[in-house]
């Protein structure tokens, strides 16, 4: 938590991208983890009611007034002083509706949590949904096409060309614009952009695990995070998958294989493991059973903790009480490590800080789940995509 309350940008109250980067970049999707771990902080007794609160308002006032938007979208990285945007890529420069939609997750989860009468928590309620009404998720249809784009810029247009489509970890962005009540997208762009009519089904198996979507062995495992810090996928189905099913056998696939260690890369374990985006030694790569260059990132195991509770508390405790202080410090678990070739990352990252925090009460109390999936129109959005779960 540290990480967001203390290393949090002094002017706008965002997250940091990295912690060994520049320090005027703030992160959009980040700063929505960032946010979500403000309850969970406020529950905990990290820090009062009040300070939450007063946080919030610092982030949501600077997302409003100062923060540069392009069609109610946010770019990937801003100035976390003036609000203006940090390239990401040459082109790179305008809107990313991806880490939008994280932002927006985290914004309606504070406007679900903060739910006084009093001024101030009513006026915090109708700023954030002044920025969540004014996405406009239709935009990115680029011209009414049935898929959702990730970038675009008032430079080059739509020349990222990147279509959203699944399976990977960009389901909240197809929710969040069937949710939206000004903007809204229909079915068919879920069912042919994201779902591909069924393309983005795997239905394979390995080490006995059925895996309905996805690459084979599933991918890095932030697949079964980032959508799903808000997103319950408990009991949750449609057309394409039980997501239950999909996030847990994605989790023991990644925890079987390093387990298995096929690559005999020392220190993998059934205590060490966890396969996912990270920092690596010089440089940064999104491991996976397929991509695996020896690299251990704790937030892998440590944000399954709800689907895979005994392997990832074992996990857990190896990184605490056997690594220690050479993973353990300021701000957390550092981003990641080798064994192999002993390497210990300095670094911390707000998007693999976040989950850890986010799931870990998640699978204590279903706090986030349940302020997320409590708003109106984020149901509404999942029935219309065609979704179905006890919570809608």
């Amino acid at each position: 938590f540290k990480y967001f309350w203390d290393f949090g940008h002094p002017v706008s109250g965002l997250a940091r991208e990295r912690s060994n980067a520049t320090p005027e970049t703030v992160t959009s999707g980040g700063s929505g983890f960032g946010i979500m771990t403000i309850p969970v902080a406020i529950n905990r007794n990290f820090i009062t009611r009040a300070a939450g609160l007063q946080r919030m308002q610092t982030i949501v006032s600077f997302l409003k007034n100062k923060a540069q938007k392009f069609h109610g979208a946010f770019p990937h990285w801003l100035n976390g002083t003036t609000g203006v945007t940090v390239p990401f890529s040459a082109m790179d420069n305008g809107a990313d509706l991806v880490e939008t939609s994280y932002l927006m997750a985290g914004l309606l989860t504070a406007r679900q949590y903060f739910n006084g009468a009093d001024a101030v928590e009513t006026t915090l309620r109708e700023d954030i949904n002044s920025i969540w009404k004014a996405v406009e998720w239709n935009w990115f249809r680029s011209n009414n096409q049935n898929v959702l784009y990730w970038h675009w810029s008032a430079n080059y247009g739509w020349q990222m060309n990147m279509r959203i489509q699944g399976w990977n970890e960009c389901l909240i962005t197809y929710i969040l614009g069937a949710s939206s009540t000004t903007f809204g997208i229909p079915q068919a762009v879920y069912k042919e952009g994201f779902a591909r009519n069924g393309a983005m089904q795997n239905n394979g198996n390995y080490y006995g695990y059925p895996l309905p979507l996805g690459p084979a062995y599933g991918g890095p495992l932030f697949f079964s995070h980032y959508s799903f810090l808000g997103v319950d996928p408990r009991g949750l189905t449609d057309a394409y998958a039980d997501y239950a099913l999909q996030v847990k056998n994605h989790t023991l696939i990644n925890f079987t294989y390093c387990k298995t260690n096929p690559k005999r890369y020392f220190g993998y374990s059934d205590s060490v493991w966890g396969l996912t985006a990270s920092d690596i030694k010089n440089g940064y790569h999104a491991s996976s059973p397929t991509a695996d260059l020896g690299f251990i990132a704790p937030t892998a195991a440590l944000s399954s903790l709800p689907y895979t509770p005994a392997e990832s508390m074992q996990a857990l405790k190896f990184f605490y009480y056997v690594l220690g202080d050479r993973i353990w410090k300021e701000y957390g678990f550092v981003d990641a490590f080798s064994l192999d070739d002993p390497w210990f990352a300095e670094s911390y990252l707000a998007i693999d800080q976040g989950p850890i925090m986010i799931m870990i009460e998640n699978h204590r109390s279903n706090l986030i789940w349940n302020l997320f999936t409590s708003c109106p129109e984020v149901k509404a959005g999942m029935k219309v995509l065609g979704f179905s779960a006890p919570y809608l």
